[in-house]
């Protein structure tokens, strides 16, 4: 199947950004300077990555494959870093995105192959690090909020983690709950991306849904596992060393 995205058809389709600028600018947001960059950046980023990944691709290099992978989960953690100073964001992202790519590898569902491994890698990265930014801003929130209960406890001779337990709970949900959300509509509101990419590229639509399925599968794992490690990283930085509430 030939698509038929052209520079000119590409152009032309710019002009949707219109849209949202218009909006912006007719209701008095002040998101058009924002707008504006985030479009130049993703135009400039996508294409750098696609002559990248091009190379990589042709390439086939093991330690190539590994490097781009990092990349990723460096700048996932990066960006995750921003919600949660303070917070070892890498841990988590990197543990959370390795053993769910080792059991896919082992399970045969994807090979080593730089154009399966890399952008799976960037999959998982990315939606673990809005798990990981979610979870935190609640656990930001709730600490606040709760912190009359907090201190309670913990006068009542309770430990960090049992002063603490049921705002990690409460942050570890919040980061699971869009995936968990997504997963309930997927195939009825939704075709997403995956899905939605190798259909419009000719694809049997049954084959199409098991690799679907398979990053259902995949992000589940990704966001449980990213949430938990953050907030269990993450709460001990809301006390002092004298094991007293900031």
């Amino acid at each position: 199947m030939n698509l038929a995205v052209n520079n000119t058809s590409l152009f032309l389709a710019a002009m949707l950004v219109l849209v949202a600028l218009g909006i912006s600018l007719w209701q008095k947001l002040g998101l058009d300077k924002d707008i504006v960059i985030g479009v130049v950046r993703a135009v400039v980023q996508l294409f750098i990555v696609g002559y990248l990944l091009k190379y990589i691709f042709r390439v086939n290099n093991l330690w190539l494959t590994l490097a781009m992978m990092g990349f990723i989960i460096f700048n996932a953690a990066w960006n995750a870093k921003k919600r949660g100073p303070g917070i070892d964001h890498a841990l988590a992202i990197f543990v959370s995105t390795g053993v769910t790519l080792g059991v896919l590898v082992l399970s045969g569902a994807i090979k080593f192959v730089p154009s399966q491994m890399i952008p799976i890698s960037g999959m998982i990265a990315s939606n673990s690090m809005v798990a990981i930014g979610l979870a935190y801003r609640s656990l930001n929130s709730q600490f606040h909020d709760q912190r009359q209960g907090v201190l309670e406890r913990l006068a009542l001779g309770a430990g960090l983690l049992d002063a603490s337990i049921a705002i990690v709970r409460e942050a570890i949900r919040t980061g699971m709950s869009p995936t968990i959300d997504s997963a309930k509509t997927v195939g009825l509101v939704s075709l997403p991306g995956m899905m939605s990419g190798l259909i419009f590229a000719g694809v049997d639509p049954v084959r199409a849904i098991k690799y679907q399925i398979m990053v259902t599968f995949m992000l589940l794992s990704a966001t449980s596992l990213g949430s938990i490690i953050a907030c269990y990283l993450a709460y001990r930085n809301f006390y002092n060393e004298q094991k007293q509430l900031k």
